[in-house]
């Protein structure tokens, strides 16, 4: 079964695009089928698995206006796992969904029909939470969400926590917390070691036991086009990526064997 992972944070700047990236490196490393789907329009989770959005002939916005269709429009990137592309295009996507009376279905549809082949379709979603957004969680099976731990991310937590509640009550509800990641990790710093306390104690094991640490490597490989796996593999960061990679897959098959 296709495992359907929004990755998503109302909050910018948190390492969500980072996380979808190279989360999906580190699985297509564990021999799985990934296909990442970018719906932010300024294509960051594009670029850095490799893909220029600047000479798309065919971006997420042909394929959801279907005026593509998905083996038009995805491209491989070089860290083996698939990427449906996005760049500015995508925004004029925002405004035609509006118009359509099933709008928050759209990506579910094409996801079942599409994405059947892969084991795991990670979504980036965009640092807001505008149309593109509610579709990605309408979609999914579940949510994670990258965070920092600083006080103002406690705060956009709760925001993004009461829409995830709300997509369940309205149009999904199956979605669950895939997990809860914190990114930007110092140690060193008294706030992170408090905030890192409080969500622990508040969402247990929802939290994922990997961090992803600051690390100058996995902020300088995006402008390389690469994930961190292929950039400089044996750094903090691309350690941090395997180590969520293989907890992400490890939870999911503990949750397949419950179900049976």
């Amino acid at each position: 079964m296709t495992r359907i992972i929004a990755v998503a944070n109302q909050k910018g700047g948190v390492g969500k695009t980072t996380t979808t990236v190279n989360l999906a490196a580190a699985l297509a490393a564990l021999d799985q089928r990934v296909l990442l789907v970018d719906l932010d329009p300024q294509g960051n989770a594009t670029m850095g698995s490799g893909v220029d959005k600047t000479k798309l002939s065919n971006s997420s916005y042909h394929w959801l206006m279907r005026e593509a269709t998905f083996v038009e429009t995805v491209l491989r990137s070089p860290a083996q796992f698939d990427v449906m592309p996005s760049n500015i295009d995508l925004t004029a996507a925002e405004v035609a969904l509006l118009q359509n009376q099933q709008r928050e279905y759209v990506i579910r549809g094409l996801l079942n029909s599409d994405a059947i082949e892969y084991d795991y379709v990670l979504i980036d979603c965009p640092p807001s939470l505008n149309i593109l957004t509610v579709n990605g969680l309408v979609a999914a099976t579940s949510v994670l969400i990258p965070m920092q731990c600083e006080y103002y991310a406690l705060e956009g937590l709760s925001a993004l926590l009461d829409t995830v509640d709300g997509i369940r009550e309205q149009a999904n509800p199956d979605l669950k917390i895939e997990g809860l990641l914190r990114t930007m990790y110092d140690p060193r710093n008294g706030l992170t070691r408090d905030v890192s306390r409080q969500l622990i104690h508040y969402f247990g094991d929802q939290v994922f036991r990997t961090v992803v640490p600051r690390n100058v490597r996995l902020a300088e490989a995006p402008s390389h086009g690469l994930p961190i796996l292929l950039y400089d593999k044996a750094s903090r960061g691309s350690l941090a990526y395997q180590a969520l990679a293989a907890e992400v897959r490890k939870r999911n098959s503990e949750e397949s064997q419950q179900a049976k």
